[in-house]
């Protein structure tokens, strides 16, 4: 056995750029479906891209957990893996994972035996877990959680590249993103009392760093009204004056709003190019 665990983590965009002589676009589709593992760098076609993503996963990653982890249920770890993939950016807890893998199967499993499985896979660095947060009661919530791919590559490999749900691979790539720059990151909920409702609406993400706060939505594109409504009335809600930006893939640069929202470019997110805080 090893005595110590390789940790491989992905390159991200911005380091991947300054490797590849790419247009940014076509490098943010590659990026989008690809990841950022070190080993793509110098690997051209899409069919060796897979091969390598794939023999990644299931040679270094769940040889380990099972060997490492001790884990008996490699079918339920894999049932899980399988889950969270399709579900990234979705609201999801232990026992949600466990009814959909014992709606397929014979043999029970228990909730506890998920919650186990999740907790070594955020120690393996394959997924990482955000919990929500309510903005205006001040505490967080036990579950649901969100549940994160730490690669993208990784979870677009385990899905067999079908699943192709641009918005929340964004959403996914930002949390990334704001992970690796060193913020504390929560999902927000924000309680919409106007016209006596009683509603929660989502924040993508809050995002801490020491006593500063941004409140950042992910959008891929806003092109009709109702879209930008909902988008930007959830931080319109907030009831307080820390920054708001809303990352956006369709449009070439940064803006403020009538409202005061930054709107802001995702490749110039991902460059590095706007100051948070």
């Amino acid at each position: 056995g090893r005595s110590s665990q390789i940790k491989v983590y992905p390159l991200s965009f911005s380091e991947l750029y300054s490797y590849k002589n790419m247009d940014k676009r076509e490098l943010l589709d590659e990026y989008m479906e690809f990841g950022g593992m070190p080993g793509l760098i110098n690997i051209n076609s899409d069919i060796d891209k897979k091969n390598y993503l794939n023999n990644l996963y299931n040679e270094i990653y769940i040889k380990d957990l099972v060997e490492h982890g001790k884990i008996r249920r490699e079918d339920v770890l894999d049932e899980t893996l399988n889950y969270l993939a399709s579900q990234i950016s979705s609201l999801t807890n232990s026992s949600n994972i466990a009814n959909s893998i014992n709606a397929k199967s014979s043999v029970k499993i228990d909730d506890g035996l998920i919650t186990r499985y999740l907790n070594q896979l955020e120690d393996a660095f394959l997924i990482s877990k955000a919990k929500r947060y309510d903005v205006k009661g001040k505490n967080y919530f036990e579950y649901p959680n969100k549940y994160y791919y730490c690669d993208l590559g990784l979870r677009n490999a385990r899905l067999n590249y079908r699943q192709n749900d641009p918005g929340h691979i964004m959403e996914n790539i930002i949390y990334n993103e704001l992970i690796r720059l060193g913020y504390s990151v929560d999902i927000g909920v924000v309680e919409d009392r106007r016209k006596g409702l009683k509603k929660q609406k989502e924040i993508d993400f809050i995002v801490n760093y020491f006593d500063k706060r941004v409140y950042i939505q992910s959008s891929l594109r806003m092109d009709e009204d109702e879209k930008i409504n909902n988008e930007l009335d959830s931080l319109k809600i907030t009831g307080d004056f820390f920054k708001k930006i809303i990352i956006r893939n369709d449009i070439s640069k940064t803006f403020f709003d009538d409202n005061g929202i930054m709107h802001v470019s995702l490749l110039d997110f991902l460059l590095g190019n706007v100051e948070l805080f």
